[in-house]
């Protein structure tokens, strides 16, 4: 998240966000149905998540630009990892570039339902792993 100190403004931050979303891999069109649809989000988001080899990769999609960089960015910080490297995530990153601040009540209200997502479904993996054993 170190890139987000080279802005200034947070207008350039809202562009680096933008720009992150527009990378976002292609979201596969068999999940962007209402069982994926997350709730708690004001634009459409689509989300999925499998483990792959131990590790859950996180899929997401937005209708709205800046929602779908705040994907990109919390796949950087979570895709990719074990459920447990996934719990322990501190999420003070988010305080430290400024989001806490500069996101509306509405878009914080849907990053916290993408992260509360994504730490559901490594303490699904988690529980899953305890009963196999």
């Amino acid at each position: 998240m170190e890139e987000f100190s080279f802005f200034d403004d947070w207008t350039e931050r809202y562009e680096y966000l933008i720009d992150l979303g527009r990378k976002l891999p292609e979201f596969p069109s068999e999940y962007q149905v209402d069982e994926f649809k997350l709730k708690g989000c004001q634009s459409q988001v689509w989300f999925t998540g499998q483990n792959v080899e131990g590790k859950l990769v996180f899929q997401a999609i937005s209708d709205a630009a800046i929602v779908s960089g705040l994907i990109a960015l919390l796949m950087r910080v979570f895709s990719n990892r074990t459920a447990e490297e996934i719990l322990s995530v501190d999420l003070k990153f988010l305080d430290e570039i400024g989001l806490d601040t500069h996101l509306s009540p509405t878009r914080k209200n849907g990053l916290n339902s993408m992260i509360q997502a994504i730490r559901h479904r490594a303490q699904n993996d988690i529980k899953r792993e305890a009963t196999q054993v």
